[in-house]
């Protein structure tokens, strides 16, 4: 398994350890806090050693009274025998250390030895001594002495700051500090389960260990090992430092020191206890737990009646000062712990309102449903406007079963009310977002509801918004240009009458969008209408628009444009909390890798969407669909249930706004041999497209048709669909080569010549697919076509795989099951050096993963 982001400590210790062992010597400490990998760390390091290295082990124990010299009992027996003659005596009281130090000294001189001390922040004298003497002996030994201890647990008396200030003067000692994981790094441990990364990063803050456990736990709110962790923490703390604890667990995340000297007058001595046990930490004025998991784990065993108390005495304490903008969301808290339901009704709101103007479209969601558990007795119109914000806060946050019912109770209770404005703007964000819910009829007639409540009013923003909401539906269902753009011409007149940017840079995109998709021209009107959003500060719209260039770009097949897309679109909706959006872009990310021939990466960005608990049913689809063309591509079972579950999730039109269920269906038929189901599923989906205008969808079901042996009817097909239908295979696949498309390329080839399918055979067999090897094969039989076998050259005939000396050597380490990072640490090459000669040696041997190579190497040397 990688040690996620440790490769440059890794490499910085390996390269240590290269460099000791010839001589002089080092010493490397490493710290971190409680389970932030010291000990992983140091393990991959002995593994990645030479063997000719002897490594050496020992850790110190969290007794009471700890064991003299406990490390060097751990590793006496690796020792020669003079050290550990010395070390017995020692114990027994017959020899003196400074003795057991000299003998270790002259062991560790004898041979290039790696020496690890893990813990000594549970040392006792003893070792603290023998590590001052070897320290400063170092650079005439060929040995790396590595220390471990947790940076958390030491103060200012600790006997490691003494042992610190002793080795600051040596310029052979080494300090590498280990950083909690950042996000990128926690969402790729928490791909393939089903998590919040987010969510998870929060509550961890990056801590490996707690996002192991709650990986293996998904399903309990504190696992117990961390709870069990926590618990043997306090057990060590004084009642007064425990009192402190539980205080500011109750208190919240950030904590003002003169808040909690309010709370707890004296409580200078106890928190300084606490800091140093490593359950807290205090920055400037402020104290915190160092992971809200902490946190949680310590609340629950505080009691129930002490929680109330404490919470009633904070809320009184900030009632009576002034209260800022972010103190809010704490005030909300505080308010629902002290059960006073006036205030919660107070701050909960006005901390959503607060979260969302920032951005923070997930707090503002538990906010307004804080305040909805208690909203029942509030006037109606007051209880909507909840309803509203909590289902706008919930859409943009991905919690989109909950946001689709806050506004259908919306809409009820304003048309109870009479509103009528506010019924068809409810309408009009209903009908918005039940696309991305699968749901595409209710949507349109929804939408078609909000228009016709809206236009018995006088002209407003919100038929302008209703306006555009048709025009992206038109756009979005393929329903033509003249009918995308009649909505969008309206949508423009009242979004400019009214000062609605948002609406009239929208409206300007999707008349744009339709038109790309049916004629083929648009694309600068769109990529003007992003950069424009984006400019506005239009973070919503310029977020959806990013998001739709994806789709347009992966549907029209184009490698290049899809990548730039997808990242664009990534990192504006990251910076801006617009989770909905973002899991749509990463869905659309894993269909531009599959376009690209890159299968493994495209099931894995698909697996990724699959596995966050919030993906929208559209995403879930895309993604299913991705992961099971990826299977059939590679000649896998289980290809067509997940092609069903995609199918079941969504309305039959939303399959179609996808750009990928009827093809894949139709592809995945043709992979199997089955020509009869091709034609079938083909059909289908022209059927269905028979009122639609959009080449890039019926163009390849028209193709498939026709490779079967069929006649495809007349449809509007685009690019290269256009020419393979006419009969310029050559010219599809040269238009297939440009958009980045090999796996399309190679399919168009199989109706050439002789040369063209040597090319698709070679296509095939290096993207992996084996079952349009095999078709290539047969068509080749057929016309009388023999494949080329080429022989070794020269340079690489010594080897059966034509590896060279280093792949060889890669190809080994592979077999020990090493990461691309290890493998560059064991040959003092850079991990990207690393990756290149792993991709070679995977090419060169013909297979697709790390673990075939390993296997066929394995049974080359048997």
């Amino acid at each position: 398994m990688d040690l996620l982001e440790r490769e440059g400590v890794l490499q910085d210790l390996t390269g240590h350890l290269h460099d000791a062992v010839s001589g002089p010597g080092r010493l490397a400490l490493v710290r971190g806090e409680a389970g932030i990998g010291k000990t992983s760390v140091v393990n991959r390091l002995a593994r990645l050693a030479d063997p000719h290295i002897r490594v050496l082990v020992g850790a110190c124990d969290p007794l009471a009274t700890p064991h003299p010299l406990g490390p060097l009992v751990d590793l006496a027996p690796h020792l020669g025998r003079a050290a550990r003659t010395a070390l017995t005596g020692a114990l027994a009281g017959t020899c003196r250390s400074d003795e057991v130090f000299d003998c270790l000294l002259a062991d560790l001189s004898s041979y290039p030895s790696l020496l690890v001390v893990e813990d000594v922040h549970w040392a006792d004298e003893a070792t603290m001594d023998l590590l001052r003497y070897l320290a400063r002996r170092l650079p005439s030994v060929p040995a790396l002495v590595v220390v471990t201890y947790r940076d958390d647990e030491i103060g200012r008396t600790h006997n490691v700051t003494a042992l610190l200030g002793t080795l600051a003067g040596y310029s052979w000692v080494y300090r590498h500090d280990l950083a909690p994981l950042s996000r990128r790094a926690v969402a790729q441990l928490a791909t393939g389960h089903a998590v919040d990364a987010e969510q998870l990063y929060q509550v961890s803050a990056g801590n490996p260990f707690i996002v192991t456990e709650i990986l293996a736990a998904p399903d309990e709110p504190i696992p117990a090992t961390v709870r069990e962790a926590v618990a043997g923490r306090l057990a060590g703390l004084s009642d007064a430092a425990r009192g402190v604890v539980d205080v500011l667990a109750v208190l919240g995340r950030r904590v003002s020191l003169p808040l909690l000297a309010g709370m707890l007058p004296a409580s200078e001595e106890a928190l300084d206890e606490a800091v140093a046990c490593g359950i807290v930490r205090t920055d400037e004025h402020v104290t915190e737990f160092r992971h809200e998991l902490t946190r949680l784990a310590v609340l629950e065993s505080v009691p129930a009646a002490y929680r109330l108390r404490v919470h009633r005495q904070v809320l009184t304490a900030m009632q009576s000062r002034p209260v800022a903008a972010d103190d809010l969301a704490l005030l909300a808290d505080h308010a629902e712990g002290a059960g006073d339901v006036t205030a919660v009704l107070e701050y909960a709101p006005a901390a959503a309102a607060h979260a969302a103007a920032s951005g923070a479209h997930r707090e503002a969601a538990a906010q307004y449903a804080r305040a909805l558990r208690y909203a029942d007795g509030l006037p109606p119109d007051q209880h909507t406007f909840l309803l509203e914000g909590h289902s706008r806060a919930c859409l943009l946050s991905s919690r989109l079963d909950e946001g689709v019912t806050s506004r259908r109770r919306a809409v009820q209770l304003r048309r109870d009310l009479g509103d009528r404005l506010r019924e068809g703007e409810d309408l009009r964000w209903l009908s918005s977002w039940l696309w991305p819910a699968g749901r595409t009829v209710e949507a349109r007639r929804t939408g078609l509801d909000a228009v016709r409540v809206l236009e018995a009013l006088e002209p407003s923003r919100e038929l302008a918004r209703a306006y555009l909401n048709l025009c992206q539906l038109a756009c979005y269902g393929h329903e033509g240009v003249s009918v995308a753009t009649a909505y969008a011409d309206k949508a423009i007149a009242l979004g400019e009458r009214f000062g609605d940017a948002g609406a009239v840079v929208q409206a300007r995109f999707h008349a744009a969008a339709a038109r790309m998709l049916s004629e083929g021209t648009g694309w600068e009107d769109c990529e003007q209408a992003v950069s424009s959003a984006m400019a506005q500060d239009l973070p919503e719209d310029a977020g959806l628009l990013a998001l739709t260039m994806c789709w347009l770009t992966a549907l029209q097949r184009d490698a290049a444009r899809t990548a730039a897309a997808v990242n664009r679109a990534e990192v504006y909706c990251l910076d801006r909390d617009l989770l909905s959006y973002l899991l749509c872009t990463r869905a659309w990310g894993s269909w531009g890798l599959l376009n690209r021939g890159l299968w493994p990466q495209a099931a894995d960005a698909a697996r990724n969407v699959l596995s966050h608990p919030s993906s929208p049913p559209v995403v879930r689809a895309l993604a299913l669909t991705v992961l099971a063309l990826v299977r059939a591509h590679q000649g896998k079972a289980q290809v067509w249930p997940l092609l069903e579950e995609a199918a079941s999730l969504v309305d039959s039109d939303c399959l179609l706004d996808t750009g990928l269920g009827w093809e894949a269906r139709v592809e995945a038929a043709w992979l199997a041999g089955d020509h009869e189901r091709v034609r079938t599923e083909a059909q289908r989906g022209l059927d269905a497209l028979a009122d639609r205008t959009h080449p890039w969808l019926s163009g390849p079901l028209a193709c498939w048709i026709r490779r079967v042996g069929g006649t495809p009817p007349q449809v509007a097909a685009a690019g290269p669909y256009a020419l393979e239908l006419a009969g310029d295979w050559a010219g599809a696949a040269a238009q297939w080569d440009r958009l980045g498309c090999p796996h399309n390329a190679a399919l168009v080839r199989l109706s050439g010549d002789a040369p063209a399918l040597h090319q698709a055979l070679t296509a095939f067999e290096a993207l992996g697919a084996r079952p349009s090897v095999a078709r290539t094969r047969a068509v080749m039989r057929t016309h009388g076509v023999r494949p080329i076998r080429r022989g070794p050259r020269a340079a690489t005939l010594a080897n059966p795989y034509g590896l060279t000396i280093r792949e060889m050597d890669v190809l080994k380490l592979l077999h020990e099951g090493l990461s691309d990072a290890e493998i560059a640490a064991r040959l003092y090459i850079t991990p990207k050096t690393a990756g290149h000669h792993v991709g070679a040696v995977l090419i060169k041997l013909g297979v697709h993963s790390r673990q075939e190579a390993a296997r066929k190497l394995h049974h080359s040397e048997r």
